[in-house]
């Protein structure tokens, strides 16, 4: 009897243990449970947040892409002028200003305090900057995004601009090549036979300028072309236009000129030109320049027929000494 006592006793005992250990892992499970169901609850919450990020960043992708598709728009146009214009109105698209001015050079006036200046360079060589006025901080991301497509409309612009002077441009002497000038003096005979303008024509020549060259050398010759270049071009108008037309021949086209005036114009070039002394590397020099002149439509209806009297007009003064302005006359 004892025995089964114990038995039943051993049994109860190992009864209450089990559900013991039973207790303790359900409650475990729970803890568990509930542990997984704040983790769960976690995971959803950052799900939740990666697709909001996700789509405010994909939004913001899209935005980004769309400011940078402008550079199609600004790069239509290679005058520097229209490029500024396609970027200002795009810049009005994207965000709110009151103003945004191009600033060429230093001459331009300081639009004020008010503006925000973005100085512009290309290879270390300044090419003007941006002035802004009434851009807002949390759109200043936007703006240089925008400026930075503008900046490389103007340096396309540019360098189109560069490559056409470099066209047209006698490259010792930087005044327009025969060729252009050529299409700029046809250009002028098609406009005064238009509106009943009159224009003149002077052919001018160096003195002696194979006596410098067999001299002093070609580089010193090279010295004294630049020089009377230079000095022609500061001594006519801003319409007007110089080329060089042969080895020491400048042709100078003085648009809406009479010939009166254009006589005043050509002295004023001869006078300065003997006033200047030019210093050619270990020399220093003068010279002189002999100028002929003709008139349009007084002396000649076409281009051709323009030059050839000037060029008669310039061999006169050569042979009343040189240093001279003539005319073209049919005495």
């Amino acid at each position: 009897m004892p025995y089964l006592i114990l038995i039943i006793l051993a049994n109860i005992l190992l009864y209450f243990q089990a559900g013991q250990i039973i207790k303790t892992y359900l409650k475990k499970k729970k803890a568990d449970n509930a542990a997984l169901a704040v983790f769960y609850n976690e995971l959803e919450q950052k799900e939740k947040l990666i697709q909001e990020q996700s789509s405010q960043l994909s939004g913001k992708l899209e935005s980004v892409i769309e400011i940078y598709d402008v550079t199609k728009d600004i790069c239509k146009s290679l005058e520097v002028e229209e490029v500024f214009n396609i970027f200002k109105d795009k810049l009005k698209e994207y965000i709110s200003i009151e103003d945004c001015r191009f600033l060429k050079d230093k001459k331009d006036v300081s639009p004020g305090k008010d503006y925000l200046i973005l100085p512009l360079n290309i290879d270390n060589r300044s090419v003007g900057s941006l002035a802004v006025k009434g851009m807002k901080a949390h759109e200043e991301e936007r703006f240089n995004i925008l400026a930075a497509q503008f900046f490389m409309g103007l340096k396309r612009a540019l360098l189109y601009q560069q490559i056409q002077e470099l066209a047209i441009t006698d490259g010792l002497t930087a005044v327009f090549t025969r060729r252009y000038f050529m299409e700029k003096l046809n250009e002028e005979i098609e406009r005064s036979a238009k509106f009943s303008l009159k224009f003149a024509f002077l052919m001018a020549d160096i003195d002696h300028f194979k006596e410098y060259n067999d001299r002093y050398g070609h580089l010193v010759g090279d010295v004294v072309l630049k020089e009377a270049a230079a000095t022609i071009k500061e001594s006519v108008r801003q319409i007007d236009v110089v080329g060089r037309y042969g080895g020491e021949e400048f042709a100078i086209l003085l648009p809406e000129t009479s010939p009166r005036n254009a006589y005043f114009a050509a002295e004023r070039i001869r006078k300065a030109i003997a006033a200047k002394r030019i210093r050619a590397y270990d020399e220093e020099l003068s010279l002189t320049i002999s100028i002929g002149l003709s008139a349009f439509p007084k002396d000649a209806k076409d281009g051709h027929d323009v030059i050839d009297k000037a060029d008669i007009a310039l061999y006169q003064a050569k042979q009343k000494g040189r240093n001279e302005v003539c005319a073209f006359t049919t005495k």
